[in-house]
This record gives structure tokens, sequence and C-alpha cells, in this order.
């Protein structure tokens, strides 16, 4: 039996994981009286039980009767029923941003700002953050890439170690991205924007890959960069950090900054390795 209990802050996604579990083949069901899901635990877990996975939404939703959930994880364990805790997770900014998009109100609709539902509801749920097995910060993933984290975790088994990291390409000129955790400045490579034909591709284009990598320092800056990060994830898991924005930053974000991001993603991106990975480039449109 596994029994995953799908939790975290309003807005991160949960119901779109409840969705992803259920594509998987999980038995799913969201917001669940507290009171009831000890029963609903004892009868999945005895013999006459067909069902063998398991997802249940447990959020804010449940209000007062929330803080009955430590004696039901309690209880489970006596009873050896073991269970799982994903806590979904995601920055202020992108929350506020999310229930303006959607013109949803907060669950808890009792403050006067939703930062401010927001904290309260963060401090209710710290028990439930502190017990978590997975945490997987939302702010910067897409659907796409929630659905492979959690496919990674609770359909192919494999090892997850709390961290995701994306690399942002991006240009100085529209400002540094607000949620960058390291910052790297590649305005010192071999500019392809005063190369008439360059000009106006990006570094997903050979051409201009070959250009900006076609010298030394591009090379031996881009060795120590993947040499850098690669020491550094771990520390970062070590401490307990769960996501890890990497800025890459040229004058317009279409050259350099592209192509370096494009091959650090390249360097990093590693099936056995214990996080996951992203890659975007903000101005590339622009």
């Amino acid at each position: 039996m596994r029994f995953v209990i799908v939790t975290g802050i309003s807005g991160a996604g949960k119901i779109t994981a409840l969705k992803i579990f259920e594509d998987n083949g999980y038995y799913c069901v969201d917001n669940l009286p507290i009171v009831l899901i000890e029963n609903f635990a004892d009868l999945l877990f005895s013999q006459t039980s067909e069902i063998n996975k398991v997802a249940i939404g447990v959020d804010i939703r449940s209000g007062e009767n929330l803080d009955k959930m430590s004696d039901v994880l309690d209880k489970m364990r006596k009873k050896e029923q073991n269970y799982e805790i994903l806590f979904l997770d995601c920055n202020n900014s992108t929350l506020i941003k999310r229930f303006k998009e959607t013109r949803r109100s907060h669950p808890m609709g009792d403050a006067d700002s939703v930062e401010n539902e927001i904290s309260v509801e963060r401090k209710r749920l710290v028990f439930l953050r502190n017990q978590a097995d997975y945490i997987i910060d939302t702010s910067n993933l897409l659907v796409r890439d929630l659905r492979a984290e959690i496919e990674k975790i609770f359909v192919m088994n494999k090892d997850y170690r709390n961290i995701f990291v994306t690399i942002m390409s991006f240009g100085f000129k529209y400002g540094v991205p607000a949620d960058c955790d390291l910052v790297f400045d590649v305005r010192f490579l071999p500019n392809p924007y005063y190369v008439p034909e360059l000009k106006h591709k990006t570094g997903e284009d050979p051409e201009v890959r070959d250009y900006v990598l076609n010298s030394p320092v591009s090379l031996e800056f881009l060795n120590k960069l993947s040499d850098m990060i690669k020491f550094l994830i771990p520390h970062y898991i070590n401490e307990g950090k769960n996501q890890l924005v990497i800025g890459i930053g040229c004058t317009g974000g279409h050259h350099r900054s592209v192509t370096v991001a494009k091959e650090l993603f390249l360097e990093l991106d590693d099936s056995r390795a214990d996080y996951g990975i992203k890659i975007s480039h903000r101005d590339i449109g622009r």
C-alpha cells in the first residue's frame, strides 16, 4: 500500500498534483474530513482492500480540525500504516499573482489581505511541512515540470532530495529576476550582436552558439561555472533548500546568456542526479 498525503500552501498546485496522481493510477480523495481519515486508512490497509495506491488532499480548508491531523498521523504510525507526505510550497509573490489571475479568494478569507492570509496559513501548516518526506517548490514550475517531479518520485520510485534547479537566461537591460539565488554576468564574452548575420538570431541557433563558445575564455568560464554549481547543489540540499534559481545575464538576453544557460543545463541535466532541473529564457522573445 502506498498512502500519500498531499498538502501545502493554497495556490501551490495541490489540485493539479492530485490530478497527476489520478492519471497515474492512484485513488484520490480531496479534502476528506480529518475525523474520517483514520477510518479511511484502516479500511485501505485492511487485507480486504483492493486499492494499493492512494493520495489524499489535506489543507487549510479543514479549518480548526486541521490541528487534529497530528493525532491521526500518530495513530497511523502506531498501527504501522506507512504514509508519505508531499508538501507543495510557493513564494508569496507568485501565490498572490496566481490568486489575482484566477480571481479566486483565499480559502481562509478572513484576513485583510491575501498576503496576511498566506502568512497565517503558513503558520497553521508548519507542522505538516516539518514532517514532509518531499517538498516541491512550484514557484518556477510549469504543470509539465510538476508532473515530471511527481512521476519521478511516486511512479518511477527514484530518489528525490527536495531541490529543483532552474537555469534562467535574462537581459540586464530588463532587470535582474527577483527570484534568482545566484546571478552570473556573461557580458564579458564575445558578443554576436555586433555580427550582422548573427544579430537577429539567438543563442539557440548553432551559429550563435559556435561564435560565443569559439573562445578559450568562454570554455574556461563554462567549465569553472559547472564545477562550482555541481559543488554547491549537494550543500544546498543538506541545508534544506528546495529551490535554486541560477540567473545567467547578458545585455539583452538573446545571445550570450542563452548560449551559456543552455550549455550549463546540458552539463547538469543528468537523469541519475538527485535534483530536478529546467531551463527558461526570460527575455529571448523581447
